[in-house]
Protein backbone atom coordinates (compact mmCIF):
# COMPACT_ATOMS: atom_id res chain seq x y z
CA UNK A 1 0.00 0.00 0.00
CA UNK A 2 1.15 3.53 -0.81
CA UNK A 3 0.02 6.34 1.51
CA UNK A 4 0.48 10.03 0.72
CA UNK A 5 0.23 12.50 3.59
CA UNK A 6 -0.22 16.21 2.83
CA UNK A 7 1.44 18.53 5.34
CA UNK A 8 1.99 22.28 5.54
CA UNK A 9 4.32 24.79 7.12
CA UNK A 10 2.37 27.45 9.05
CA UNK A 11 3.27 30.48 11.21
CA UNK A 12 4.20 29.49 14.75
CA UNK A 13 2.57 32.60 16.24
CA UNK A 14 -0.01 35.27 15.45
CA UNK A 15 2.75 37.82 14.81
CA UNK A 16 2.96 37.48 11.04
CA UNK A 17 3.79 39.96 8.30
CA UNK A 18 1.49 40.64 5.38
CA UNK A 19 2.65 41.61 1.89
CA UNK A 20 1.03 45.03 1.34
CA UNK A 21 0.79 44.52 -2.44
CA UNK A 22 -0.65 40.99 -2.64
CA UNK A 23 -2.38 40.84 0.75
CA UNK A 24 -0.97 37.37 1.50
CA UNK A 25 1.14 36.15 4.41
CA UNK A 26 4.91 36.37 4.11
CA UNK A 27 6.40 32.90 4.45
CA UNK A 28 10.15 33.29 4.87
CA UNK A 29 10.83 30.18 6.93
CA UNK A 30 11.26 32.08 10.22
CA UNK A 31 9.05 31.35 13.22
CA UNK A 32 7.23 28.47 11.52
CA UNK A 33 6.09 24.98 12.46
CA UNK A 34 4.20 22.03 11.04
CA UNK A 35 0.45 22.54 10.90
CA UNK A 36 -0.78 20.85 14.14
CA UNK A 37 -3.59 18.97 12.40
CA UNK A 38 -1.03 17.38 10.06
CA UNK A 39 0.70 15.77 13.02
CA UNK A 40 -2.48 13.74 13.59
CA UNK A 41 -2.65 12.87 9.88
CA UNK A 42 0.92 11.58 9.98
CA UNK A 43 0.27 9.57 13.11
CA UNK A 44 -2.80 8.00 11.49
CA UNK A 45 -0.55 6.88 8.63
CA UNK A 46 2.03 5.50 11.06
CA UNK A 47 -0.65 3.55 12.95
CA UNK A 48 -1.88 2.04 9.67
CA UNK A 49 1.67 1.00 8.83
CA UNK A 50 2.33 -0.40 12.31
CA UNK A 51 3.60 -3.96 11.92
CA UNK A 52 3.32 -3.83 8.11
CA UNK A 53 6.42 -3.87 5.90
CA UNK A 54 4.71 -3.37 2.54
CA UNK A 55 3.33 0.12 3.32
CA UNK A 56 5.13 3.23 2.09
CA UNK A 57 4.35 6.66 3.54
CA UNK A 58 5.16 9.61 1.30
CA UNK A 59 4.90 13.12 2.84
CA UNK A 60 4.24 16.00 0.42
CA UNK A 61 3.99 19.74 0.87
CA UNK A 62 3.52 22.91 -1.17
CA UNK A 63 5.43 25.99 -0.11
CA UNK A 64 8.73 27.88 -0.26
CA UNK A 65 12.04 25.94 -0.15
CA UNK A 66 12.10 26.45 3.62
CA UNK A 67 9.13 24.06 3.89
CA UNK A 68 11.68 21.22 3.72
CA UNK A 69 11.92 21.79 7.49
CA UNK A 70 8.49 20.22 8.12
CA UNK A 71 9.10 17.49 5.53
CA UNK A 72 12.30 16.54 7.35
CA UNK A 73 10.30 16.47 10.57
CA UNK A 74 7.86 14.05 8.92
CA UNK A 75 10.77 11.83 7.85
CA UNK A 76 12.21 11.83 11.36
CA UNK A 77 8.78 10.90 12.73
CA UNK A 78 8.34 7.90 10.42
CA UNK A 79 7.64 8.86 6.79
CA UNK A 80 9.57 6.91 4.14
CA UNK A 81 9.76 9.57 1.41
CA UNK A 82 9.07 13.28 1.00
CA UNK A 83 8.52 15.71 -1.88
CA UNK A 84 8.17 19.49 -1.97
CA UNK A 85 6.31 21.31 -4.75
CA UNK A 86 7.69 24.85 -4.89
CA UNK A 87 7.61 27.64 -7.45
CA UNK A 88 7.21 31.41 -7.20
CA UNK A 89 4.26 31.08 -9.57
CA UNK A 90 2.39 29.17 -6.85
CA UNK A 91 2.55 32.14 -4.44
CA UNK A 92 -0.72 33.65 -3.24
CA UNK A 93 -2.78 30.54 -4.02
CA UNK A 94 -6.21 30.27 -2.40
CA UNK A 95 -7.62 26.90 -1.32
CA UNK A 96 -8.72 25.99 -4.86
CA UNK A 97 -5.36 26.74 -6.48
CA UNK A 98 -3.55 25.03 -3.59
CA UNK A 99 -5.70 21.92 -3.94
CA UNK A 100 -5.15 21.84 -7.69
CA UNK A 101 -1.37 22.18 -7.30
CA UNK A 102 -1.23 19.35 -4.76
CA UNK A 103 -3.45 17.16 -6.94
CA UNK A 104 -1.06 17.73 -9.84
CA UNK A 105 1.87 16.74 -7.63
CA UNK A 106 0.05 13.59 -6.52
CA UNK A 107 -0.66 12.76 -10.17
CA UNK A 108 3.07 13.16 -10.83
CA UNK A 109 3.87 10.75 -7.98
CA UNK A 110 1.14 8.49 -9.46
CA UNK A 111 1.38 5.60 -6.99
CA UNK A 112 -1.09 5.98 -4.14
CA UNK A 113 -3.90 4.04 -2.50
CA UNK A 114 -4.72 6.36 0.38
CA UNK A 115 -4.22 10.12 0.84
CA UNK A 116 -4.35 11.47 4.41
CA UNK A 117 -4.69 15.17 5.23
CA UNK A 118 -5.19 17.06 8.46
CA UNK A 119 -8.74 18.38 8.85
CA UNK A 120 -7.62 21.98 8.28
CA UNK A 121 -4.71 24.38 8.71
CA UNK A 122 -4.29 26.89 11.50
CA UNK A 123 -3.50 29.73 9.08
CA UNK A 124 -6.57 29.23 6.90
CA UNK A 125 -9.11 27.16 8.85
CA UNK A 126 -11.17 26.39 5.74
CA UNK A 127 -11.03 22.56 5.92
CA UNK A 128 -11.48 22.59 2.13
CA UNK A 129 -8.09 21.57 0.68
CA UNK A 130 -8.38 17.85 1.40
CA UNK A 131 -11.86 17.40 -0.13
CA UNK A 132 -10.91 19.56 -3.14
CA UNK A 133 -7.80 17.43 -3.79
CA UNK A 134 -10.09 14.39 -3.89
CA UNK A 135 -12.42 16.13 -6.33
CA UNK A 136 -9.55 17.05 -8.67
CA UNK A 137 -8.33 13.43 -8.55
CA UNK A 138 -11.89 12.07 -8.99
CA UNK A 139 -11.64 9.83 -5.94
CA UNK A 140 -13.98 9.45 -2.92
CA UNK A 141 -13.15 11.14 0.37
CA UNK A 142 -14.25 11.02 4.00
CA UNK A 143 -13.78 14.16 6.17
CA UNK A 144 -13.42 14.59 9.95
CA UNK A 145 -12.06 11.09 10.59
CA UNK A 146 -11.77 10.39 14.31
CA UNK A 147 -10.54 6.81 14.09
CA UNK A 148 -9.39 4.19 11.61
CA UNK A 149 -11.28 1.00 12.44
CA UNK A 150 -9.91 -1.47 9.89
CA UNK A 151 -7.55 -1.46 6.93
CA UNK A 152 -8.63 -4.01 4.36
CA UNK A 153 -7.04 -5.13 1.12
CA UNK A 154 -9.30 -2.98 -1.08
CA UNK A 155 -10.92 -0.56 1.36
CA UNK A 156 -10.60 1.25 4.68
CA UNK A 157 -13.16 1.53 7.48
CA UNK A 158 -13.20 4.75 9.52
CA UNK A 159 -15.33 6.68 11.99
CA UNK A 160 -16.21 10.18 10.81
CA UNK A 161 -17.38 12.66 13.44
CA UNK A 162 -20.00 15.35 12.85
CA UNK A 163 -21.62 17.87 15.18
CA UNK A 164 -24.49 15.67 16.33
CA UNK A 165 -23.40 12.13 15.45
CA UNK A 166 -20.58 9.81 14.38
CA UNK A 167 -20.71 7.74 11.22
CA UNK A 168 -18.91 4.51 10.40
CA UNK A 169 -17.85 4.51 6.75
CA UNK A 170 -16.14 2.01 4.48
CA UNK A 171 -14.54 3.49 1.35
CA UNK A 172 -12.66 1.79 -1.48
CA UNK A 173 -9.13 2.69 -2.58
CA UNK A 174 -7.92 5.01 -3.93
CA UNK A 175 -9.47 7.49 -1.54
CA UNK A 176 -8.72 10.46 0.70
CA UNK A 177 -9.48 11.06 4.37
CA UNK A 178 -9.04 14.17 6.53
CA UNK A 179 -8.14 13.53 10.16
CA UNK A 180 -9.49 15.33 13.22
CA UNK A 181 -7.28 16.62 16.03
CA UNK A 182 -6.83 14.38 19.08
CA UNK A 183 -7.59 11.32 16.94
CA UNK A 184 -4.14 9.98 17.80
CA UNK A 185 -1.21 11.07 19.94
CA UNK A 186 1.51 12.25 17.54
CA UNK A 187 4.97 10.81 18.16
CA UNK A 188 8.12 12.88 18.47
CA UNK A 189 10.81 12.95 15.78
CA UNK A 190 13.42 10.25 16.27
CA UNK A 191 17.13 11.13 16.57
CA UNK A 192 17.96 7.70 15.16
CA UNK A 193 15.81 8.36 12.08
CA UNK A 194 17.41 11.78 11.74
CA UNK A 195 20.79 10.10 11.47
CA UNK A 196 19.36 7.62 8.97
CA UNK A 197 18.07 10.42 6.73
CA UNK A 198 21.13 12.64 7.15
CA UNK A 199 22.12 12.23 3.48
CA UNK A 200 18.54 12.21 2.15
CA UNK A 201 17.80 15.14 -0.15
CA UNK A 202 14.14 16.03 -0.47
CA UNK A 203 13.12 16.21 -4.16
CA UNK A 204 11.76 19.59 -5.20
CA UNK A 205 9.19 19.74 -8.00
CA UNK A 206 8.29 22.92 -9.91
CA UNK A 207 5.65 23.90 -12.45
CA UNK A 208 7.68 22.42 -15.32
CA UNK A 209 7.46 18.96 -13.69
CA UNK A 210 3.65 18.88 -13.69
CA UNK A 211 1.28 17.58 -16.34
CA UNK A 212 -0.57 20.90 -16.49
CA UNK A 213 2.04 23.64 -16.97
CA UNK A 214 -0.36 26.52 -17.59
CA UNK A 215 0.66 29.22 -15.03
CA UNK A 216 -2.87 30.66 -15.17
CA UNK A 217 -4.08 27.64 -13.18
CA UNK A 218 -1.78 28.28 -10.20
CA UNK A 219 -1.03 30.88 -7.56
CA UNK A 220 -2.86 34.20 -7.64
CA UNK A 221 -3.75 33.73 -11.32
CA UNK A 222 -5.55 30.46 -10.60
CA UNK A 223 -7.32 31.70 -7.47
CA UNK A 224 -10.97 32.75 -7.85
CA UNK A 225 -10.82 34.11 -4.29
CA UNK A 226 -9.10 37.48 -4.31
CA UNK A 227 -8.03 39.10 -1.05
CA UNK A 228 -9.16 42.74 -0.80
CA UNK A 229 -7.28 43.46 2.40
CA UNK A 230 -5.66 41.53 5.23
CA UNK A 231 -4.07 43.03 8.33
CA UNK A 232 -3.28 42.09 11.92
CA UNK A 233 -5.90 43.48 14.33
CA UNK A 234 -5.02 46.41 16.55
CA UNK A 235 -4.62 45.26 20.13
CA UNK A 236 -5.85 47.83 22.63
CA UNK A 237 -6.85 47.72 26.27
CA UNK A 238 -9.17 50.19 27.96
CA UNK A 239 -10.31 50.21 31.56
CA UNK A 240 -13.14 52.01 33.30
CA UNK A 241 -13.84 52.22 37.03
CA UNK A 242 -17.46 51.98 38.15
CA UNK A 243 -18.72 52.49 41.68
CA UNK A 244 -21.98 51.98 43.48
CA UNK A 245 -24.08 49.28 45.12
CA UNK A 246 -24.75 45.89 43.55
CA UNK A 247 -27.81 47.00 41.60
CA UNK A 248 -26.08 50.11 40.25
CA UNK A 249 -22.92 48.19 39.31
CA UNK A 250 -24.82 45.46 37.48
CA UNK A 251 -26.76 48.11 35.50
CA UNK A 252 -23.57 50.00 34.58
CA UNK A 253 -21.71 46.82 33.56
CA UNK A 254 -24.67 45.73 31.43
CA UNK A 255 -24.76 49.13 29.72
CA UNK A 256 -21.03 48.97 28.97
CA UNK A 257 -21.34 45.48 27.51
CA UNK A 258 -24.35 46.52 25.44
CA UNK A 259 -22.56 49.60 24.11
CA UNK A 260 -19.60 47.41 23.16
CA UNK A 261 -22.01 45.01 21.45
CA UNK A 262 -21.14 42.03 23.63
CA UNK A 263 -24.83 41.48 24.44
Amino acid sequence: MNIITCIKQVPASSNVEVDPKTGVLKRDGNNVKMNPYDLYALEAAFQIKKGQKDINIHAVSMGPPSATIVLNEALYMGADDATLITDRRFAGADVLATSYTLSQLIKHISKYDLIICGKQTTDGDTAQVGPEIAEFLHIPHVPYVKKVIEVKEKSIVVVSGYDLYDEKVEVDYPCLITVEKDSYVPRLPSFKRKETFESYKIPMMTLKDLEDQDPEHYGLSGSPTQVEEIFPPNKTMESEMVEGDGKTLSKKIFDILKESRYV
